[in-house]
C-alpha cells in the first residue's frame, strides 16, 4: 500500500489578543483539514505579536510550561478532534529557563515531545537572545500517525546542518514555523526570495519536501514597527515550489506527497550513501 502524506501551512496576521489569534488559527486548521491535510503547520509564536522586536521583561509573563500553555492545550484537543498532526509553536517556560519551542501534537492529541529552537538570532528587530536560551533538545524526527516529520524554528531554517540532522534521524518532510519580514536597519531590504531559496536548497540536498509558515501584517510593539512578508510555501523534494501564499494573503495551502516514491528517489540519488563524514570534522567545528 502506497504511503502518502498531505501537508499544509497557515498564514495570517496576528495581534496582541491571544484568544483572537487562537480562534483564527483554529479556523484555518479546520479549513486545511477539510482540504485533506494530515500535518498542519501554524506560524512561529502565533499567540501574539512577534515580541522580540524589542526587549521588555513583561513578555516573560506570556511563557508557560508545555502542559499549561493555553494554545498548546487547545490545539492538542483540536488535533485529536480532527485527527491531524499539529506542530505547535509556543513560548516555553521550564523553571527559570525560557525557550522558543514547538510541541508536536499527534493525530490522537498526544504531545510526542518538544523541540527547542537551536539557533537564536540577535539583531535589529529580532532580539531573541534576550528572551530565549539556545535549545538543548537537539534536532529530532517525530514518528507521527501519518509519517516522520522534522521541525525547526525560523532562524534554524538558514542552517543546512539542521536540515541534514533531521533527515538523518529519519524525517520525511521538514517543517519550519517562522516570523520574518522587514529589517529595521534597512526598510528597503526584502529577504523573502533568499529565505525561500535556502529552504529549497534543503529540499534538494536532502530529497524531502519542505514546508514554511510565516505571518503577515504590520505589528507595533510599543513603537517598534515591523512588517512581516508572508510568502509561506511548500516545496517538493526537488526544491520546486508547489504551493505559495502571497505577501498579504491569509489562508492555507496544501500539498500531497507519495512517501514511498520519495524514499526511492532519495536512495537513487545517493546523497546519503556518498556522504564523507570522515572528512567533515573541521567543517563543522
Amino acid at each position: 500500500m502506497t504511503r502518502s502524506l498531505s501537508v499544509a501551512c497557515l498564514q495570517a496576521a496576528f495581534g496582541p489578543d491571544m484568544k483572537a489569534n487562537l480562534d483564527k488559527v483554529e479556523a484555518l486548521i479546520c479549513e486545511a483539514a477539510a482540504q485533506g491535510a494530515q500535518v498542519i503547520l501554524p506560524p512561529e509564536l502565533f499567540q501574539g505579536i512577534y515580541f522580540p522586536t524589542r526587549q521588555d521583561p513583561k513578555w516573560f509573563e506570556t511563557a508557560y510550561g508545555v502542559g499549561d500553555h493555553p494554545c498548546v492545550r487547545a490545539l492538542q484537543t483540536l488535533a485529536k478532534r480532527l485527527g491531524v498532526v499539529i506542530p505547535i509553536s509556543f513560548f516555553e517556560k521550564d523553571g527559570p529557563r525560557y525557550y522558543n519551542s514547538v510541541a508536536i501534537a499527534d493525530a490522537d492529541g498526544e504531545i510526542l515531545g518538544v523541540y527547542r529552537k537551536s539557533h537564536i538570532p540577535d539583531g535589529p528587530g529580532y532580539q531573541e537572545k534576550y528572551y530565549f536560551r539556545p535549545g538543548d533538545t537537539g534536532f529530532k524526527a517525530w514518528k507521527t500517525k501519518y509519517g516522520v516529520i522534522g521541525a525547526g524554528i525560523c532562524w534554524d531554517q538558514w542552517y543546512p546542518e539542521a536540515a541534514r540532522a533531521m533527515v538523518l534521524e529519519g524525517a520525511e518532510v521538514l517543517l519550519y514555523p517562522s516570523a520574518i519580514g522587514s529589517e529595521l536597519y534597512d526598510e528597503s531590504l526584502d529577504t523573502h526570495a533568499r529565505w525561500q531559496r535556502v529552504m529549497q536548497g534543503h529540499a534538494v540536498a536532502n530529497a524531502v519536501p519542505v514546508v514554511a509558515a510565516n505571518r503577515i501584517g504590520l505589528e507595533d510593539n510599543d513603537g517598534v514597527k515591523q512588517k512581516y512578508y508572508g510568502h509561506s510555501f511548500i516545496a517538493d523534494h526537488t526544491g520546486e515550489i508547489t504551493a505559495e501564499l502571497g505577501e498579504e494573503t491569509e489562508g492555507v495551502i496544501v500539498a500531497q506527497f507519495d512517501l514511498d516514491a520519495l524514499a526511492a528517489y532519495r536512495a537513487d540519488w545517493g546523497f546519503f550513501r556518498d556522504r564523507r563524514t570522515d572528512l567533515y570534522g573541521k567543517a563543522i567545528l
